[in-house]
């Protein structure tokens, strides 16, 4: 009798282990952060500014110009403005 006991109480302490093992760590609960490095934020694609030149029938020149930057469209308008003054 005692000899087929044996196993059942070898399984018993075993599933006591395996359930104190998943339930031990109900005190020591952690927040998960997530932390950005400043250098990482700081980083952004360059996009060029775009230049779409027309000519009209009597031969002057338009363009427009598209970009993500104001300042970078301004002077590349003043840059393409001082340039077609001097051409005549």
């Amino acid at each position: 009798m005692s000899a087929q006991r044996l196993p059942l109480v070898f399984l018993a302490i075993f599933l006591l282990i395996m359930a104190q093992a998943c339930t031990g760590t109900e005190g020591k609960e952690s927040e998960v952060t997530f932390k950005q490095l400043p250098e990482l934020q700081e980083i952004k694609p360059h996009k060029p500014v775009k230049i779409k030149l027309k000519r009209n029938a009597k031969g002057r020149y338009s363009w427009d110009i598209s970009g993500n930057n104001a300042d970078e469209i301004l002077e590349v308008d003043k840059k393409l403005r001082g340039g077609v003054k001097g051409i005549k």
